[in-house]
């Protein structure tokens, strides 16, 4: 298909195309703008006829009432005439091959497809046929938007497969994006990081245009990546008065003294995403100046690259402290993905933790820490614990974490009796209840099919185990 061809006038076309394509929504769209344009215009014209109407008789007005409501029955758009702007707001709900196609109908449609509004926000999703089944974007149209519109573009997302031609593909059209000015930009693999086999120099080239052009970025996904500090240096130098969302987590070539960069020049800077070994004291205390706005959320991974080889610093509690006194409504969430003997540096203290999730396997030690260090928790996730039973560890959280309001139970064993104990403490604030089935263990007290009418009279509201995993 060639998406630069501009047809000519095929107006019987528009309806047909229409009645087959557009959605109950997008026919609301065209009705009320239509009809609420001509409204206006008879409105207009009345008013300019009004002296000459009064002159009317009774029977006569009633029969022009009657002409005007036939008239405005038996009345359909002109679809080849549509004024663009509602053929815009058509255009915007629809896919783009649906758009691609619509715009093919007569050239009306064909100009409104380039106008920039359409244009502000894109995905290419770039994958190889022999690695993926999901569609990708023609390579003709990427040629016409870097042609056409790449100024218009603010809203930009790169979506790849798990092969290195897509990533290099998508660093071939970010390297051609001299006249953009980005406000997002997200660079996301779904499926094995494919940017990390890049050169590192080939993407760190591609990047820094958009650093340098744009001047306006205010939020920047770039999760598995190898963007590294002086390529950050760049975005800070151009960017810092703009950026507030930074998510960066399995970025190697990225070392603490850069994120501290980042947080010590962009004091607009509002959410965070990172892995651990970024994580110091010097970042939450740059988070925590006067200078900085607060933050609301902060997301920390912690993964074990070389398990049992792996270090892990200790934060102090005074960093925390700062930090929480300057952004007290923080959103603190922390990923773990380490082992059982991994786990000694934390929940040593008080941990400003609000949503906690456990990847792996951990211990009953740990859990019992939470339960004591973590009062800001909000919401906790474990996937799995082993044969133990979780009684104490989860009254002891009840009755500490006083916002707790989600959990969710993967690999675990509580008896019901504890279980019900739990719930009862925490009461209605708990929205959110996802346990596996198979962790309740009946006891003397309550059995599986006792356990969800006690459970949700608690709840006040119906509850059951679930039968798999929903989080």
């Amino acid at each position: 298909m060639c998406i630069s061809m501009v047809p000519g006038t095929r107006t019987p076309l528009c309806c047909k195309y229409l009645m087959s394509l557009y959605s109950v929504e997008v026919w609301r769209v065209i009705h009320f703008s239509y009809f609420d344009r001509m409204k206006r215009g008879r409105k207009n014209s009345e008013a300019n006829n009004s002296s000459s109407e009064e002159e009317i008789g009774g029977e006569s007005k009633k029969q022009k009432i009657t002409d005007e409501e036939s008239t405005e029955i038996s009345l359909s758009p002109d679809w080849g005439n549509l004024l663009p702007d509602i053929i815009l707001q058509v255009f915007q709900y629809l896919p783009l091959l649906d758009r691609a196609h619509a715009s093919q109908v007569c050239r009306r449609w064909n100009q409104v497809f380039h106008m920039p509004d359409l244009w502000r926000c894109f995905e290419f999703e770039l994958n190889q046929p022999a690695t993926s089944y999901l569609r990708a974007t023609h390579p003709e149209l990427i040629n016409q938007i870097i042609k056409r519109h790449s100024n218009h573009l603010q809203y930009v997302s790169f979506k790849v497969d798990s092969s290195k031609e897509s990533a290099e593909a998508a660093c071939d059209i970010l390297s051609q994006l001299v006249n953009c000015s980005l406000k997002t930009l997200g660079l996301i693999s779904t499926a094995r990081p494919s940017f990390m086999d890049l050169p590192k120099s080939h993407f760190i080239s591609a990047l820094t245009v958009v650093f340098v052009n744009s001047k306006s970025l205010s939020s920047l996904k770039i999760d598995d990546t190898p963007v590294d500090d002086p390529s950050l240096k760049v975005l800070v130098a151009n960017n810092s008065d703009t950026l507030k969302l930074l998510k960066m987590s399995s970025c190697p070539y990225v070392s603490p003294a850069g994120i501290l960069c980042v947080a010590d020049h962009c004091h607009g800077l509002r959410e965070l995403a990172l892995n651990y070994h970024l994580l110091s004291d010097e970042l939450l205390l740059a988070l925590s100046s006067e200078k900085h706005v607060r933050l609301e959320h902060l997301r920390i991974d912690v993964v074990s690259e070389n398990p049992g080889q792996t270090h892990f610093h200790t934060i102090q509690k005074s960093s925390w402290d700062a930090f929480i006194k300057h952004s007290p409504k923080v959103n603190l969430v922390i990923y773990f993905f380490l082992y059982e003997e991994e786990f000694d540096p934390f929940f040593r203290y008080e941990t400003p933790v609000t949503h906690l999730y456990f990847g792996r396997s951990v211990s009953k030690d740990v859990l019992g820490r939470v339960g004591m260090t973590c009062p800001r928790l909000v919401e906790l996730v474990v996937c799995a614990n082993g044969l133990r039973p979780l009684d104490e560890e989860l009254i002891r959280i009840a009755e500490h974490c006083k916002n707790l309001s989600a959990i969710g139970l993967g690999e675990c064993e509580v008896s019901c009796s504890a279980f019900v104990e739990f719930v009862k403490m925490c009461g209605g604030r708990l929205s959110q209840l996802s346990i596996m089935e198979e962790v309740l263990i009946p006891d003397q007290k309550y059995s599986l099919e006792q356990i969800h009418w006690e459970v949700s009279k608690h709840l006040g509201r119906v509850w059951f185990p679930d039968m798999m995993p929903t989080w």
